[in-house]
């Protein structure tokens, strides 16, 4: 999997308290200090997730029914567990909440990874306007600022956080990593199916994470 690098500094994190699209927990929008990090320049793909189950044996049959012919999609009907074990499996994590956020806008406090402009079919697959997921990088005009691709549709992400509806308002200055305990986890990004709204790079979406899901995927990252 190719990486991107996000250098060390601030970003803006979360939605203006005049957003009116805010929602779970999206405000204060509040200033951020993540350290340098890499994140996987697309979302894994069936062909990646493929080798992690040949290798270890994991037990992914539900995901295998959705993957037939389509190697180069995001891998889909995976858990947060399953996640977690495929990105320990390549010696990387699960992005924070945060670092996922900030690959997907930089620090300009843009709504959308390629700026401010509405989504566009030349942008992002959304709002079903394909009719299922596309091969992961292909929509070269939506990448975010440091070259990540897809962190605005085809599928939703799973991230490393617990939820919590007030965790911005006590979150940490500085590499933040979420509440230590909860009872759902996040998700980003948006995916085929949602409409603009939820590709902003500050939406939020939860879910347990024993939910499988025909448009939840992830990417990784490492230090």
């Amino acid at each position: 999997m190719e990486l991107v690098y996000v250098p060390a500094g601030d970003f803006l994190m979360g939605s203006t308290d005049d957003d009116p699209d805010a929602a779970h927990g999206e405000v204060p929008q509040h200033p951020v200090y993540l350290d340098g990090y890499w994140i996987d320049k697309t979302e894994v793909t069936n062909a990646m997730f493929a080798r992690f189950v040949d290798a270890t044996g994991y037990d992914a049959r539900i995901w295998r029914n959705a993957a037939s012919g389509k190697s180069d999609h995001p891998v889909v009907l995976v858990n947060w567990h399953d996640a977690s074990a495929y990105c320990e499996w390549a010696g990387r994590k699960l992005p924070t909440e945060a670092q996922w956020e900030k690959a997907a806008r930089g620090t300009d406090g843009r709504r959308y990874p390629w700026g401010n402009g509405a989504p566009a079919a030349s942008r992002s697959n959304f709002d079903d306007n394909v009719g299922g997921t596309t091969p992961v990088g292909s929509y070269p005009a939506g990448a975010s600022p440091y070259g990540a691709m897809d962190m605005a549709g085809n599928v939703l992400e799973w991230v490393a956080d617990w939820y919590n509806g007030e965790y911005y308002t006590v979150s940490p200055r500085e590499n933040p990593t979420g509440p230590a305990t909860g009872q759902d986890r996040l998700l980003r990004g948006g995916s085929c199916y949602n409409d603009a709204w939820g590709l902003r790079s500050s939406c939020r979406y939860i879910d347990v994470p024993v939910n499988l899901g025909s448009y939840v995927g992830f990417r990784c990252a490492r230090p």
